[in-house]
């Protein structure tokens, strides 16, 4: 309802939203053109060994996930101001799932764009791709890892979120794993230092955004370290995260005091 009604506020200004989309829309392409950029230097060799067209694959479903997620989940970091203020307090007295509220906030449609993005460097990657066997496992597995992938962004949306009941300044913090991690997946893995790419799959679940299942769609071996069923397990992770990122948001908004003001 709170969506809707942002939603609908937006599309009374037909062409403020058109500008603002193609706004956003055109920022965003600005990071795929660094990646073109970059490949204009390292022609013939690739980058970190990928093709360009493999890296638009990985950028296309690291966007697509993000956007997804941003879209949704997007008006959470600006939580920790309400709780600074006491205007939190608001969400509390409405009859509606506080998280869901909070998240409905001044809902941005404008960050669609990032998604329209991310949807047509991946459209035009696959369509780019050379050398992948097909399988019906494999074309399967590419809308449920843009499907679990948004989930795990959401849900360290969520977790990041929950930190600002006690940081209300930590945003930026929590910034640092979800539009960092969004940047750190569109290159492949094989370009980062290992320590790094062990922590994206064990510590902060990042890899199996896309990483992981990308990397058996394109033929290519796991990770070292890293068996390669991790590909398929992409939706329990991301299960496993909501359920703590759910706990997590409990065990933060039992623990808010209002301000008293």
């Amino acid at each position: 309802m709170v969506a809707g009604m942002w939603i609908r506020s937006t599309l009374t200004y037909r062409s403020s939203f058109a500008l603002t989309f193609l706004s956003s829309l055109g920022v965003t392409f600005f990071d795929f053109v660094v990646i073109l950029l970059m490949f204009g230097q390292v022609r013939g060799r690739g980058l970190g060994g990928f093709s360009f067209a493999e890296v638009a694959f990985l950028y296309g479903t690291a966007g697509t996930s993000f956007g997804l997620a941003d879209l949704v989940m997007g008006s959470l970091p600006r939580m920790g101001g309400r709780v600074r203020d006491g205007s939190f307090d608001t969400f509390l007295l409405r009859p509606a799932p506080v998280l869901a509220q909070v998240a409905a906030d001044r809902f941005a449609l404008r960050r669609l764009g990032r998604v329209v993005q991310g949807l047509i460097v991946l459209v035009w990657g696959l369509a780019q791709l050379d050398g992948v066997e097909w399988s019906p496992l494999k074309v399967a597995l590419v809308p449920v890892m843009v499907v679990s992938g948004a989930l795990i962004f959401g849900a360290l949306m969520v977790l990041g979120a929950s930190v600002l009941f006690w940081m209300q300044d930590a945003s930026e913090v929590t910034n640092s794993f979800t539009y960092g991690g969004n940047t750190l997946l569109q290159y492949p893995p094989t370009i980062f230092a290992r320590d790094l790419v062990r922590g994206v799959v064990y510590v902060v679940p990042l890899a199996f955004v896309n990483w992981l299942p990308a990397l058996y769609v394109l033929g290519r071996p796991a990770p070292e370290g890293v068996p390669d069923a991790a590909a398929f397990a992409s939706p329990l992770v991301a299960a496993v995260c909501c359920v703590v990122a759910g706990w997590a948001w409990r065990v933060g908004l039992r623990a808010y005091r209002s301000t008293g003001s």
